[in-house]
């Protein structure tokens, strides 16, 4: 199972682990995305990649913002919020991996320069030691740019900040943004 966090991650993703001879199912539960609108262009997104490439793909079928607040709350600040984040949709991914006898997963957020990769990578392994279903570590950062290529070569929606609203106000707004950010592990 893939978890996908949107279109524009998915596509070197998808390539990569085709090219591991994996079976794929992509899997998109992101009730981070904020507002409704933005979730919808994602969606939309993502199922014209599943269409182009060929993906299966199950989506969850609620729009469950009040579940990424609660998961966040009390923990705004990054990279905090992030990795509180990052558990929430990868325990969604891994449960329904175990409900539909999927027995492997990783995700796309192992493909943005713009994500904490070692709390990403500790949450994936927690996530898959409480769920019994066996994390796939993939460093898909090497192909940044030609996902980034590819998402402009079939006019793929690609998103400006990671979806949640407080990473929005700080793409926007400059006096919320981070004094320091990690390379390769700050904000989408």
């Amino acid at each position: 199972m893939l978890h996908i966090c949107c279109g524009p991650c998915s596509l070197y993703s998808i390539k990569k682990l085709r090219e591991f001879d994996f079976d794929i199912l992509g899997y998109f539960y992101n009730p981070n995305i904020h507002p409704y609108t933005e979730y919808r262009k994602r969606l939309e997104a993502l199922e014209d990649v599943s269409r182009v490439l060929d993906l299966k793909l199950v989506v969850e079928p609620m729009y469950n913002v009040e579940a990424f607040f609660r998961a966040v709350s009390n923990n705004e600040e990054k990279p905090d919020r992030c990795t509180k984040c990052y558990e929430l949709r990868l325990k969604a991914a891994t449960e329904a991996a175990k409900r539909m006898g999927i027995k492997k997963f990783t995700s796309t957020l192992f493909y943005s320069i713009y994500q904490y990769h070692e709390q990403l990578k500790t949450v994936a392994e927690k996530v898959a030691k409480d769920s019994g279903v066996e994390f796939v570590f993939v460093d898909f950062r090497s192909g940044w740019e030609e996902g980034v290529e590819l998402t402009k070569k079939l006019g793929i929606y690609r998103q400006r900040y990671c979806g949640c609203i407080y990473s929005e106000r700080e793409r926007f707004i400059p006096e919320y943004r981070p004094k320091k950010q990690p390379m390769g592990d700050s904000e989408q």
